[in-house]
């Protein structure tokens, strides 16, 4: 018997699935056909610091589970290593095995203050950037590892903003800049290291994410964000999420993921390698535009939407 879901039968986990690439990336492992455990901090009932009670881990498992897999709540705060701990175990006691990492937790937006120099950061928030970014990231891999690589094949993907290629030039804020570095660093580091098991890491960046936040600042729901190109010309190359969460989930279909093996890729990539699209069909490639910009080139905008 044949099925369209190429990951029937899969285990995964993404860390940080609230909401934006992490929920859209749930969804789209889930249409796949995985069971796929989503964690974030903000439930039907606590909203955390960064969240919003319009969008809770609840309603992602229901996403899932509706887009054909089996969605699996579980509030956890990945800072806290035993909520971790606890997390993984209950994987394992239920499934004794998991396929796929997604480390997406983040939240550290409201921290920012872009050119503002080190110094001027106030300390406090420049340090709960990189645990939100960098800290958490660890304690899930450092966890939830031992269970990946109980058998080959196993997938980890770091979420991040920016490619080790784009990422080049300064993102404008130190503890930013380290926060999304660190991620594309780990991929390359665990690529080494799982590449001994069987198992992959890679690095993954959204483009200009269309996300609930971003459609929120410019004053935009997804049905009217093309009004937004006037106030921001590279708005007109956003994506919404789901155009990552198809080339993450095609990214773990592809019985061939290891030739990416520590590497880092945008979703314009992704979607030219495994021939997905955007929801509306689109095919927006923001990143390798500013590459172009940035080798002092004068692209056109039409030339990657």
């Amino acid at each position: 018997m044949t099925t369209n879901k190429p990951l029937d039968g899969r285990i995964a986990l993404v860390a940080g699935a609230t909401r934006g690439a992490g929920r859209a990336i749930a969804v789209q492992l889930g249409a796949a056909g995985a069971t796929v455990y989503v964690t974030g901090r903000t439930t039907r009932d606590s909203v955390s610091e960064v969240g919003r009670p319009t969008e809770t881990v609840e309603e992602t498992a229901e996403l899932v589970t509706a887009a054909g897999g089996a969605g699996v709540a579980v509030p956890t705060d990945h800072l806290q290593t035993e909520q971790v701990r606890a997390l993984v175990e209950r994987i394992d006691r239920e499934h004794g095995r998991l396929d796929v990492l997604v480390n997406d937790v983040w939240g550290g937006n409201f921290l920012l203050d872009f050119d503002t120099r080190m110094w001027d950061v106030d300390l406090d928030r420049g340090l709960r950037m990189l645990d939100l970014g960098v800290k958490s990231h660890i304690i899930t891999s450092s966890i939830a590892l031992p269970l990946l690589v109980r058998e080959p094949g196993g997938l980890v993907v770091e979420v991040t903003d920016g490619t080790a290629e784009t990422n080049k030039v300064f993102r404008e804020n130190f503890y930013y800049d380290l926060a999304k570095n660190g991620p594309i660093r780990m991929a390359f580091i665990l690529g080494e290291e799982l590449k001994g098991v069987g198992c992959t890491a890679v690095a993954v960046t959204p483009g200009f994410l269309r996300s609930e936040e971003m459609l929120d600042i410019f004053g935009l729901t997804e049905d009217n964000w093309r009004d937004g190109v006037a106030k921001q010309k590279h708005w007109a190359l956003s994506e919404s999420p789901v155009y990552v969460g198809r080339g993450v989930a095609a990214l773990a279909a592809d019985p061939e993921r290891a030739r990416w093996n520590g590497q880092s890729l945008d979703s314009g990539r992704l979607a030219k390698e495994y021939g997905v699209t955007d929801a509306d069909g689109s095919r927006p490639d923001v990143w390798g535009y500013i590459m172009a910009e940035q080798a002092g080139r004068t692209p056109q905008l039409e030339d990657y939407r």
